[in-house]
């Protein structure tokens, strides 16, 4: 199994979001936590604990995002 682009998730401490997703976006999320239980060798964690982790991942992924912060001298 290729290895997943999420890896370890830090213990902080969160702030309260609250949001709707699509039935099938939770069926996903219900997977990957699965698949991140078994890559990382630990308990599946609850879905929404792997959204935060998600979009910070996506967001230093994004090239525009990035590039738009730094020229902003945000990072």
């Amino acid at each position: 199994m290729s290895k997943l682009k999420l890896g370890p998730l830090e213990d902080e401490t969160p702030v309260k979001l609250s949001l709707d997703l699509p039935a099938a976006i939770h069926r996903d999320l219900l997977a990957y936590a699965q698949a991140h239980a078994a890559q990382n060798g630990g308990k599946a964690v609850e879905p929404a604990r792997l959204i935060g982790p998600m979009l910070a991942r996506f967001m230093a992924t994004d090239r525009v995002f990035v590039r738009g912060r730094r020229a902003r001298g945000e990072v």
